[in-house]
């Protein structure tokens, strides 16, 4: 089998973290769930050089130290250096102009966790698969809830390996999201793709001439600096940021998807990171100096003073330097509407 090509995607400041995640160091470069990062954790899944050729990362200017900190076993790695943040469609393209044109490329988000590697590595191969046949492939997360803050896919026609996307559909209200459990049929859209370098490019340009047109220039006049490409900054500068999902996965005839039950989560809030760690008898998480009486359900967790609850189900108290956040799991989604994490 040919080498599947990881692209990970370094965006985003992760605000609905705060005060743990901020702007200078956001939750990709945290270890939010175990001693390693959850970079770290994704350059880790894809370390099987057997299936997976050495990553291109896509990031920031403002998180180059971050990554290369944080590379470890991974020296034959790319970085390509974004000027500016242009959304996904942007910094996948900039990947597969880099790349051969029969490059199958893996798109991994930097900031998820996956509990199941072994089933993320098969769903890999099958995605893999139906991309070298020129189907741009979505990974179809197993839902495990009505959440409402996901995208989801509904699975059309059966491929070999994996279905036809019939439609994505956007976020939906909670009773569309149960209907949607109760069917069967529909998947989370995790932002996991897997597609051939050309055939992608070849999608952007058909549906987005003016993001294909922009990023080729970019990367024409870019410049190499060792493992780091550096791409032209004004050509990034004249592109209109669009996610890859609404500049092609929409809109393509070739979508497919592969279902994969693996333990994601995307770690979107604390909610998410409180679901996503091991609890006691009472579904409580305590790291740091913590003491918990007759809770349920709680996130603590403390870089320093001590935390004490008494009595309280399903909030989150979090310590981290001269900033405390207290919050319900209700209003986990809020976080990044407050001042403290605008600003840092």
């Amino acid at each position: 089998m040919t080498l599947i090509h990881p692209v990970i995607l370094c965006g985003g400041s992760g605000t609905r973290l705060w005060p743990v995640s901020r702007k200078s160091c956001p939750k990709p470069f945290l270890p939010l769930v175990g001693n390693r990062t959850l970079f770290e954790a994704t350059l880790d899944r894809c370390g099987d050089r057997t299936l997976f050729a050495a990553p291109t990362v896509v990031a920031g200017t403002q998180h180059l130290a971050h990554v290369g900190a944080q590379l470890g076993g991974f020296p034959d790695a790319r970085i390509v250096v974004e000027p500016e943040a242009k959304n996904t469609a942007a910094a996948i393209a900039l990947a597969a102009e880099l790349l051969p044109e029969d490059a199958v490329m893996l798109v991994c988000p930097s900031d998820h966790h996956i509990a199941d590697v072994p089933a993320f590595a098969a769903a890999a191969r099958a995605a893999a698969a139906l991309a070298a046949d020129d189907w741009l492939v979505s990974f179809g997360i197993a839902p495990t809830a009505p959440e409402t803050g996901f995208g989801y896919i509904l699975r059309g026609d059966e491929l070999p390996g994996g279905y036809r996307v019939e439609r994505f559909v956007e976020k939906p209200d909670l009773a569309t999201a149960t209907q949607f459990l109760a069917s069967g049929g529909y998947s989370w859209n995790g932002g996991i793709f897997a597609f051939r370098a050309g055939a992608f490019l070849a999608e952007l340009g058909q549906h987005r001439p003016d993001i294909s047109e922009a990023v080729r220039r970019a990367v024409e006049q870019g410049q190499e600096d060792g493992h780091l490409f550096h791409p032209d900054p004004a050509a990034i500068a004249a592109i209109k940021g669009e996610s890859v999902d609404y500049a092609v996965m929409e809109k393509t005839a070739r979508a497919a998807m592969v279902p994969v039950a693996m333990g994601w989560s995307d770690i979107g809030n604390w909610q998410a990171l409180r679901d996503a760690l091991p609890g006691d008898e009472a579904g409580n998480r305590a790291e740091g100096r913590v003491e918990l009486v007759g809770c349920t359900n709680v996130l603590a967790r403390t870089d320093g003073p001590r935390i004490s609850i008494i009595g309280l189900a399903d909030v989150a108290v979090i310590v981290d330097g001269d900033d405390v956040l207290v919050t319900t799991m209700e209003g986990a989604q809020l976080v990044g509407k407050l001042t403290g994490a605008a600003q840092q």
